[in-house]
């Protein structure tokens, strides 16, 4: 089986475990865990700021990171298929009181007039007042999408002058990093909280780090705490992080090269062009045929993809895949695709 549901499938090697297994640990509620601290301040400093906080999921940190700079009854903007809005389970409003308004597009890529229009940052007494603009790079439902540099920046600039603040979800910022080459604190300076994923491409089992400033970092410190995410001897699971930080980061390429002959191959055979993926993920349109029935049809051919939409699936490469894997699993695409 050719498993391209996702890049969070990913087992840990054996050198992966053997450094998990020889972590220095303490008791992270009061701060003691030196491996937990190794990996907060290395991650912080990647990206250009001051402190990181280890937690559990993506979701978790973004929900801490978000909360950071809006209070309860204030929004927060992002585009429609931010998976801030649409698979954290409405966690932003459930657990902080936070609205959303969101801006649509295709691919997920941000345009700054469109921020522009909708920034309220004091919409008076009737309507709701814009205190963050969340941003994804590089976008899950956009099919892998980088967020353009340039965008990135005007955006980050028309925010600080309205005084409002900006949270990026960068779950897979190391496929960016590598796909552009651009330095992390690049992008990681023009936000004032970040958080990243090392669970996805980078392998590990589980973790994601929120950074920010110190005073930041310790109040989402508190608010993990009170929503259950505090940690006793996690360093086992921060030493996974730092092995992938150390060792399987600049091989994103590898993954980023077998979406490519993945969608070369379902282009190849069948009616759907696809254009060639910015990085690891892969959406493919399936035309007349329910998402749901390619799945099917695809699982009982060794290949198994996600659906994302009513007639859109999704691949993801990943380490546990080679690119030869992935140019037969869309050649099996391609014919299934056929009605």
């Amino acid at each position: 089986m050719i498993d391209l549901r996702s890049d969070t499938l990913t087992q840990p090697s054996e050198a992966m475990r053997a450094a998990m297994a020889a972590a220095p640990v303490g008791d992270d509620v009061y701060a003691e865990d030196p491996t937990i601290g190794e990996l907060e301040q290395r991650v912080a400093e990647l990206l250009g700021h001051e402190a990181g906080l280890f937690c559990a999921t993506g979701s978790l940190a973004n929900v801490l990171g978000v909360a950071q700079h809006v209070r309860p009854g204030q929004e927060v903007l992002c585009d429609s298929g931010a998976h801030i809005a649409r698979a954290e389970m409405g966690a932003h409003g459930a657990l902080t009181g936070v609205t959303m308004r969101t801006w649509v597009t295709h691919d997920g890529r941000t345009e700054p007039e469109l921020v522009e229009e909708l920034l309220a940052p004091d919409a008076g007494p009737y309507l709701v007042s814009t205190a963050c603009v969340a941003i994804e790079n590089t976008h899950n439902f956009g099919g892998g999408t980088v967020q353009p540099l340039d965008a990135l920046t005007q955006t980050s600039a028309l925010c600080r002058d309205a005084g409002v603040r900006l949270h990026l979800d960068g779950a897979r910022l190391w496929n960016a990093h590598v796909a552009t080459g651009t330095p992390l604190a690049d992008y990681g300076t023009l936000f004032d909280t970040v958080s990243v994923c090392f669970s996805k491409g980078l392998g590990a089992p589980v973790g994601s780090v929120l950074v920010g400033s110190a005073e930041a970092m310790a109040n989402a410190r508190v608010l993990r705490k009170r929503l259950g995410g505090g940690w006793r001897q996690a360093g086992l699971l921060a030493a996974g992080c730092l092995y992938a930080l150390d060792h399987h980061v600049e091989r994103l390429a590898d993954d980023h090269a077998a979406a490519s002959a993945f969608a070369a191959a379902v282009t190849a055979g069948s009616s759907v062009a696809l254009a060639d993926p910015e990085t690891n993920i892969v959406v493919v349109p399936t035309g007349s045929l329910p998402a749901t029935e390619v799945v099917a049809r695809a699982a009982a051919r060794g290949v198994r993809v996600s659906t994302v939409g009513a007639r859109v699936v999704r691949a993801v490469t990943h380490l546990d895949v080679t690119t030869a894997q992935c140019a037969d699993a869309g050649a099996i695409l391609a014919e299934v695709l056929q009605p």
